[in-house]
Parts: structure tokens; C-alpha cells; sequence
């Protein structure tokens, strides 16, 4: 399947710019309230200064959404995709208001009963995660890759825009009473609406383009059983999934354990990108690069610029001479980032914050890139409910090595009082 097929008639083709352009905006929903809820650590780290949030809340969030999202993968075959995505958007908006009502229970109060309770939300988040991310990216696998790298991009953006709009709010706040509080609550106030946009998008505005319809009637004709409530929504009727139900030979696929076999280089492509990231960032970043003369506002910066960087890198590979296709080439750059391990500890040893800066940068360069790179190019060559499955199996991975890095991240506590 390829892009010369959804280009063949013209609704196709004008309905692409706004697929592309929704895709962008369910990639920002995907993350958009977890990285509200990282990036207002400096606040939950005020409240609750012994209790390590920026590392715990994330703990918390990785199992549910890993493990969770290996269940939905195992099962992915068999479910309703529309349910799941609306679920997991549903969930994140509720979860999102939860945060608001609970501070104000609390009336910004510290102590454990408020922290557990974020804890369960940051739960929450991830079994959101799980809901949305694998069930979205095995969604538009099928599709054209500009979708993929739309919504890769929307992850991205997601960061750069919880980042600045708390840079927004920290500056609006700082010099007042109970600035903090304020511009967190703020910011959850926009998370909330942000959500309900994106609930709404893919209920609605999604499954009713011309592009979306022809590639999941596609998939459906050759044997998805989970496009058929998305086509039903948008008013298309088809008798494939009876036909399928009727005679199951009739639409051989191969089965999730052969694409992850044949697809094993992209699995672990994916999981050592982000083992890398996340057993840096934001944790290290949050709490061991030391004093510097940016005070309060240096973390901020150090994950605005990891975020920032993150995004472009995934638009990096639109330019095709810049994108690795050659798996062997994918995977040396992938191995040679684990530099960044000695890099990162002694420029927070001996170098100042400007080559922290770059470093965390480059972080976020690379990985956004490689991401791309890996998941656009893994589905190429295979059907539709093939494209799904596999799209499903790289989440896993993605959120394997996102888990395995959070853990790893607490090794950086190692000699000091640990």
C-alpha cells in the first residue's frame, strides 16, 4: 500500500492536509496530560519535597501503560479500535479534572493522602497511555506514513507546548502569593479543554475523511475486524467483516509473534531509543545537573530544550535524503547514542549549564529523529491488519524501553544518601 493509492482520486488527496493536520493535533492529546504533569514538577517537588515526584509519578505511570498496553496488543486483533480511542481520550480529560479537584480538596496542602492521590491519577495517565497510543499508531499504520510522522510530530509538540506554556505561567505567577499553585492549576484548566478537543476530533471529524474512510474500507477488505465501527461512524457500509467472520481462511495474515520475528531490529531499535531518553530524562534533568545561575527556571529550560528539539528531529526525516531507511545504519546510530551516558554525567560534574543546554538538545535531536525513522518505516510492505498488529507491537516496545529508563534513572541517585 502505498501513497499513489490514496492519491488516486481527488478527495483523497484534499482530505489528506486535514488527516495530517488531526493526527497532529491526537499525537498533542496523547501526552498532552502527562506532560502537564511533568513539567509543573517544580511545584509538586515544593509540596512534596522528600518524596522524589519527578521520579515516582513517572514509576507509577510506567507499569500501567506498558502493561496494559501489552494486554490491548495481545488482544488487538479482536478490539473495537473507535471504543479504545475514545476511552483512553475520555479518561485523560477526566483524570485531567481530577488533578483540579483534588487541589482544590486540598487546598494545595502537601503530606501523603495528596500524594497518594496524585499517584493514582498519574495511574490514570497511563492506562490513558495504554488506551490511546497503541490503539491510535496501530489505527493510522494502516494509512499513509505522513500520518505516522504527524502524530510522532504531535507527541513532540505536546512537550513543546506543556513546556512553554509553563515557562508562560512560572513568569505570570512567580511575584505572587501562591504563584505556584496558581499556574499549575492553570495549567490543568488547558489540559482539561485540550483533551475534550481532541475526544471530539476523533468522535467526529476523524473517521469522516475521505483518505481515513478509503484506508480503513482497505483494511477491512483485507480482513481488519477492528476498522468496522470507525467506517460505520462515518456512514460507510461494508460486508467485509461478515465475509471475514464467514471465512477466516479467506483473509490470511501473519500472526503478531512472526511480524515481531520479522520485525525484531525495529523492536529493539525502539526500546534502546527510549531506555536511553528516559533513563535521563526528566529525572536527571529535574534533580542532579547541579546549581547554576538560571536558579528555578534552569530544569525548566533544560526540558523546554529537550522538548523543542525532539519536535524538529521528527521532522527531519520529511527530507528524504536525511532519513535512514538501512536498518543496519538504524541501528549503529541507535547503539552510539548510549554516549550520552559518560556525556551526561560529566557535564554535570565539571561543565557549565551552556553545555548542559546543548547536550539536552542533542537528546531530544536524536531521539525524535530515530523515533521517526523506526516507525514510519517498519509497517511498509504489509497488509492492513499486518500494519496495525505491528504498529501495536512497537508501542509495546516503545513503553518497555520508556519503563526499563525510568528504573535505570534512579541508578543516577547512587552516592548520594541512596
Amino acid at each position: 500500500m502505498g501513497l499513489e493509492v490514496a492519491g488516486a482520486g481527488a478527495p483523497e488527496v484534499q482530505s489528506k492536509f486535514w488527516g495530517i493536520v488531526v493526527c497532529f493535533f491526537l499525537g498533542n492529546g496523547s501526552l498532552f496530560a502527562w506532560n502537564s504533569m511533568l513539567t509543573i514538577e517544580d511545584y509538586y517537588v515544593t509540596l512534596f519535597p522528600k518524596y522524589h515526584p519527578t521520579r515516582v509519578l513517572t514509576l507509577v505511570y510506567q507499569p500501567f501503560a506498558f502493561g496494559l498496553t501489552c494486554i490491548f496488543t495481545y488482544y488487538e486483533a479482536k478490539l473495537n479500535t473507535r471504543r479504545r480511542n475514545l476511552a483512553g481520550f475520555a479518561l485523560f480529560f477526566l483524570s485531567s479534572l481530577a488533578l483540579i479537584i483534588l487541589d482544590i480538596g486540598t487546598k494545595g496542602r502537601g503530606g501523603i493522602p495528596p500524594y497518594i492521590g496524585i499517584c493514582i491519577i498519574s495511574a490514570l495517565f497511563g492506562t490513558s497511555d495504554a488506551l490511546v497510543q497503541g490503539g491510535i499508531v496501530g489505527d493510522i499504520s494502516l494509512m499513509c506514513p505522513e500520518f505516522i510522522q504527524s502524530f510522532l510530530a504531535g507527541l513532540a509538540a505536546s512537550g513543546v507546548l506543556t513546556s512553554a506554556l509553563r515557562l508562560i505561567t512560572k513568569a505570570a505567577f512567580e511575584d505572587s502569593q501562591n504563584g505556584l499553585r496558581n499556574g499549575a492549576m492553570l495549567f490543568f484548566s488547558v489540559t482539561c479543554l485540550f483533551e475534550l478537543l481532541c475526544f471530539l476530533l476523533y468522535a467526529y471529524i476523524f473517521p469522516k475523511l475521505p483518505i481515513v474512510k478509503y484506508y480503513r474500507a482497505k483494511a477491512a477488505s483485507e480482513g481488519s475486524m477492528t476498522v468496522g465501527s470507525d467506517l460505520a461512524a462515518a456512514g460507510v457500509k461494508t460486508e467485509q467483516d461478515r465475509q471475514v467472520e464467514e471465512d477466516p481462511q479467506k483473509h490470511e495474515r501473519l500472526s503478531t509473534k512472526q511480524l515481531l520475528m520479522q520485525n525484531i531490529d525495529y523492536a529493539v531499535d525502539i526500546y534502546l531509543i527510549y531506555v536511553l531518553t528516559l533513563s535521563i530524562f526528566p529525572g536527571f534533568l529535574s534533580e542532579d545537573t547541579g546549581a547554576h545561575s538560571l536558579g528555578t527556571w534552569y530544569a525548566l529550560t533544560l526540558i523546554s530544550m529537550y522538548n523543542v528539539l525532539d519536535l524538529i528531529g521528527r521532522y527531519v526525516p520529511l527530507i528524504k535524503c536525511m532519513k535512514i531507511t538501512n536498518r543496519k545504519v538504524l541501528m549503529g546510530a541507535i547503539l552510539a547514542r548510549f554516549l550520552f551516558i559518560p556525556a551526561f554525567y560529566f557535564t554535570a560534574k565539571y561543565g557549565d549549564q551552556g553545555y548542559m543546554i546543548f547536550l539536552t538538545s542533542l537528546l531530544g535531536l536524536t531521539n525524535g529523529y530515530l523515533t521517526v525513522c523506526v516507525l514510519a518505516e517498519a509497517p511498509n510492505g504489509y497488509k492492513g491488519p499486518e500494519q496495525n498488529a505491528l504498529g501495536n507491537v512497537l508501542v509495546v516496545c516503545l513503553l518497555a524501553g520508556i519503563f526499563s529508563g525510568v528504573v535505570l534513572d534512579w541508578m543516577w541517585l547512587i552516592g548520594k544518601g541512596w
